[in-house]
């Protein structure tokens, strides 16, 4: 049986992902996970799947898993993701999402392997001149982070031109949400849902908005936020897409295409959870775009994907499962 590996898939978009595809009818028997479990949870896999603890960087793991199974196709989750980490420690992000990444693809190339979905990120743009954000705008990061997925999505340009490694890289703005009984848990958190939802729970003592000074409506950032599960979706439209298209690498950039400001997800959390939630304001973090929205136009187009639930569905998920696990 030809099998879909996908690396990463304990964590948060990984295990929803992998949900998502059984529920679509693909038979959990053809999914393997491979993860280190440093921030991904086994517990979150439904059963049938198979899963391998393994890391990256060490090329015997993932060797075995090509030696064990007919893998037809990746999905590569894979990596650190934390900005602000990356910016102290940059060799852990470039060693980690780069040569961990190359071991995956010369595993690929020598078990003629040759389709891979690549789990990136908005990070890559740095500070947009132009908005909404579109696969051809100027491509500067501004942290560590960014910078490593750049790299590896040319990387896997040059594969395709040397090897006929065809890849599918999607490119996330701020994912959000819950299903299936999993959710969002980072350790450390440093995304905004979450850490409003842990304030609001009293597990926090305030949430801290970092500056209320920029060129928006309210004077807070603007981000576009995404539910988990539309971004399980765009994972499944691309798979199907190697099968309807001609290509050797694409990108598409997912997002909902609708900016909310920082004080506009307070107001909503606030909402659903029917009491205020303290709110302590600092100043600017360096780095910080103003205003981060993607233009989804293509994905719409090729995948005929697109953002079907909202922000207030986004937040009243994740605000379920967080009382749930408590």
């Amino acid at each position: 049986m030809k099998k879909i590996l996908v690396t990463g898939g304990a964590g948060y978009i990984g295990s929803h992902t992998i949900r998502y595809f059984i529920d679509q009818g693909i038979n959990p028997e053809e999914i393997v996970v491979f993860d280190n479990l440093i921030y991904g949870h086994e517990e979150s896999l439904p059963e049938g799947v198979t899963f391998v603890k393994g890391d990256l960087l060490e090329k015997a793991d993932i060797n075995k898993v090509f030696d064990d199974h007919e893998i037809k196709a990746a999905i590569h989750f894979a990596a650190f993701s934390l900005v602000g980490e990356s910016m102290k420690q940059p060799g852990k992000y470039f060693e980690n999402n780069i040569l961990g990444g190359l071991n995956l693809l010369n595993a690929m190339v020598a078990n003629n392997c040759n389709e891979i979905i690549f789990s990136s990120t908005c990070a890559i743009f740095g500070i947009p001149k132009d908005l909404p954000i579109t696969e051809d705008s100027l491509k500067e990061p501004i942290n560590v982070y960014g910078e490593s997925k750049l790299i590896f999505e040319k990387i896997l340009e040059w594969y395709g031109k040397i090897f006929q490694v065809r890849s599918i890289v999607v490119r996330y703005f701020n994912a959000s949400g819950a299903a299936y009984g999993i959710g969002e848990g980072h350790n450390p958190e440093t995304h905004l849902i979450p850490l409003i939802l842990e304030a609001a729970k009293g597990n926090r003592e305030n949430i801290s908005i970092f500056g209320d000074d920029y060129n928006t409506p309210d004077g807070t950032c603007i981000r576009d936020y995404i539910h988990v599960l539309d971004l399980a979706d765009a994972h499944l439209k691309a798979m199907r897409y190697f099968d309807t298209a001609d290509f050797v690498s694409e990108s598409f950039n997912l997002g909902s295409e609708k900016g909310y400001s920082i004080k506009e997800i307070l107001k909503y959390t606030e909402e659903i959870v029917g009491h205020p939630i303290p709110t302590v304001f600092c100043g600017r973090r360096e780095g910080d775009p103003e205003i981060l929205i993607a233009s989804s136009k293509k994905a719409n187009k090729k995948l005929d994907w697109r953002a079907k639930r909202g922000i207030r569905e986004s937040i009243q998920s994740a605000w379920q499962w967080h009382n749930k696990k408590s």
